[in-house]
């Protein structure tokens, strides 16, 4: 990692509180058990060839099995496909819904702006609803309603929220998933953090509500088990009812995946080993550590005047912060702001431009606890030195 001299001599490290990937942290390393079975893949000599262009049947089975654990029915290896990381489902569900006539899709704001950007490049109208910060990040159902018209095709749901560190209880994805069969629109739920829970509510899939409303599940093994670089991601069809086969999405999906790059053989073909011979105390043990690291943000931000947290972090890996620029000189907005704290602290944070919600940041806690203090330090140390003179 990047270091830069102080100026007395000590050299101190860049410190990344603006990424999701904690995998170069020892503390977050993944499980013995899934290298082995990767080692195990390519050793074999099995997994060299194409595979598939959904998938591998033994990893695509494995992964219904896993999911079907969290949900009222079972799913089966013909509702999983795989792709290249979460990213590359996004980008396919885009293209099949434009595929499909979609003029519009809604969003939500703040989120993950790789959405816009795949929904924009396939000439889709990205809308975007708001998240209420002082409600825990909820959905607005009513502005999400007001946006719909009869072009609108889905409405995306992240859960556990990336950029905001949120969990929906099982009450509000119920009022989702109505809300949704009402508008006659599907729900693409991103559970790339499924699991990565650590407050009081417990991480609801949204597929527990597919006889409610049709639901496109997006996942990976990227974040449980802490291995991003990896890739292999799934979309996943919670439909008991058979709509997403009745309008012919999924015919729509395996054409796209007959187009489109696989992930690598070897990783599919370790799938069922991986999730069989990992144990729960893997899991346990990563969540306490973000609980750990939750708190120790959580408690910092309160000592840096010019930045107020609406809610405390109960899932992911992320929490979202808004700036007060009144109480800073020479800082134009958020931008400005993340681009001097790396310039004059070597702490790299995400503005909240780069999430729609434009003067707030969004700060990672998933790295190891003495380089996360060491960072909101640092940042308080910036805030401290850019307040306005009696402030």
């Amino acid at each position: 990692m990047a270091v830069e001299d102080d100026g007395g001599g000590a050299r101190r490290p860049v410190v990344p509180l603006g990424h999701g990937d904690p995998s170069a942290f020892p503390c977050f390393r993944t499980v013995p058990e899934a290298v082995d079975a990767v080692a195990a893949a390519l050793r074999s000599g099995d997994h060299n060839s194409y595979s598939t262009s959904v998938g591998l049947e033994p990893a695509r089975r494995s992964i219904s099995q896993y999911l079907s654990r969290d949900l009222p029915y079972e799913l089966s290896a013909d509702d999983v496909y795989l792709t290249s990381g979460c990213a590359q489902a996004i980008e396919i569900v885009c293209s099949v819904l434009a595929r499909h006539g979609a003029n519009n899709i809604l969003l939500p704001r703040p989120g993950y702006l790789f959405y816009e950007a795949r929904a924009v490049f396939n000439g889709m109208e990205a809308r975007y609803f708001d998240l209420v910060p002082d409600r825990g990040w909820e959905i607005d159902l009513d502005s999400l309603q007001a946006l719909a018209d009869r072009n609108t095709v889905a409405m995306v749901i992240v859960n556990p929220g990336n950029p905001c560190g949120n969990v929906y209880t099982y009450e509000h994805l119920a009022k989702v998933a109505d809300t949704a069969r009402k508008l006659g629109i599907f729900v693409i739920a991103d559970e790339v953090y499924a699991h990565l829970t650590f407050g009081e509510k417990n991480f609801v899939p949204m597929g527990v509500f597919g006889s409610v409303v049709p639901v496109l599940t997006l996942g990976s093994i990227s974040k449980r088990w802490v291995v991003p670089g990896w890739r292999l991601g799934w979309i996943v069809t919670n439909d008991p009812n058979g709509v997403l086969h009745r309008t012919k999405v999924v015919d729509s999906i395996k054409s796209y995946l007959d187009i489109s790059a696989d992930p690598p053989t070897f990783v599919q073909g370790a799938i069922p080993q991986l999730i069989e011979n990992t144990k729960q105390e893997f899991f346990d043990q990563t969540v306490e550590i973000l609980r750990q690291t939750a708190d120790i943000c959580w408690e910092k931000l309160k000592g840096i005047s010019c930045i107020t947290c609406p809610s405390k972090p109960e899932g992911s890996m992320f929490v979202m912060v808004k700036l007060d620029l009144s109480c800073l000189q020479d800082i134009k907005d958020d931008m400005d702001f993340c681009c001097r704290l790396a310039k004059e602290e070597l702490v790299v944070v995400l503005p909240g431009c780069a999430v729609g919600y434009k003067n707030w940041l969004r700060i990672t806690f998933a790295i190891a606890p003495s380089s996360l203090e060491d960072g909101l330090d640092r940042l308080k140390s910036f805030c401290v030195r850019h307040s306005k003179p009696n402030m």
